[in-house]
């Protein structure tokens, strides 16, 4: 039987086989830990990353939860649209899409993101 993080991995890599990110729409990729949520807009093709935050750079606010995340996500999205993207291609990677993660996703299309 295998342990949460070889589960979420197998997972991540069937996401992986099916989407992929441009420099028109490049993909949203989170990565949660216990302690803050991490996101990056990647152009795969180049291989570079576009844009980047993390629940750190909000300040004070050390604790993850569900707010945090919600204002990490306007944040990226305020950044995305002053580097010109709009559209991007949602990689949840292999995190279920509940908590956490929606409420980052959630926060990302307040602030304008279209995926």
């Amino acid at each position: 039987m295998a342990n949460k993080t070889e589960r979420r991995l197998r997972i991540k890599r069937g996401i992986r086989k099916k989407i992929s990110g441009t420099a028109e729409r490049p993909r949203l990729s989170i990565f949660r830990s216990n302690t803050g949520i991490y996101a990056q807009l990647i152009d795969d093709l180049k291989g570079v990353t576009l844009v980047s935050i993390s629940t750190r750079e909000l300040g004070d606010k050390t604790k993850l939860n569900i707010a945090n995340s919600r204002q990490a996500g306007i944040k990226l999205a305020e950044k995305a649209k002053a580097a010109g993207i709009e559209n991007v291609v949602f990689d949840r990677n292999g995190y279920l899409y509940h908590g956490n993660v929606k409420a980052f996703a959630e926060g990302a299309r307040e602030g304008g993101l279209k995926f």
